[in-house]
């Protein structure tokens, strides 16, 4: 799987998202800027001593990343999407992207795909999920789909 965070602004989740896609060979994206250095104590201290089981790429945009991915599936993670995280068949080779923690994915963005669009179900009171735990139920469940390949 491929995570890409969007202009990501807090480091300790970003740290938590990088140990995350150790644990599961999930490829990260970031995509600047970024709201802190990656030089981070928060963000190293988040990571633990699992920075060295993460493939890391960065990106100067969004739409970087999607013309250099052009083959691979989108799924855009946002609370205005209909359809559930869970209702897509994950590949292998899927992008998962999450946008910033106070603001989320630009709307032009989501607009240009809306079948593409995603959410994780939760009550209509709750505004949103914290990032590094919505980027593990959304993972979680499209490994779950492959009967967590190359997991033991």
């Amino acid at each position: 799987m491929h995570i890409v965070l969007v202009e990501p602004e807090i480091p300790g989740n970003t740290g938590n998202i990088a140990r995350l896609c150790a644990a599961t060979q999930s490829e990260l994206h970031l995509v600047k800027p970024l709201g802190f250095s990656v030089e981070d104590k928060y963000l190293k201290r988040a990571g633990l001593d699992y920075w060295n089981l993460v493939t890391i790429h960065y990106h100067d945009s969004i739409e970087e990343v999607l013309e250099k991915y052009a083959g691979h599936n989108f799924y855009f993670n946002t609370t205005k999407a209909h359809k559930r995280h869970s209702d897509v068949a994950y590949q292998a080779d899927d992008m998962l992207v999450f946008g910033k923690e106070t603001a989320g994915l630009p709307e032009s963005l989501l607009a240009k795909y809306p079948e593409n669009c995603v959410r994780i179900p939760m009550l209509n009171d709750a505004r949103s999920l914290n990032l590094s735990n919505s980027v593990a139920v959304a993972v979680y469940e499209a490994l779950r789909q492959q009967n967590y390949i190359n997991l033991r």
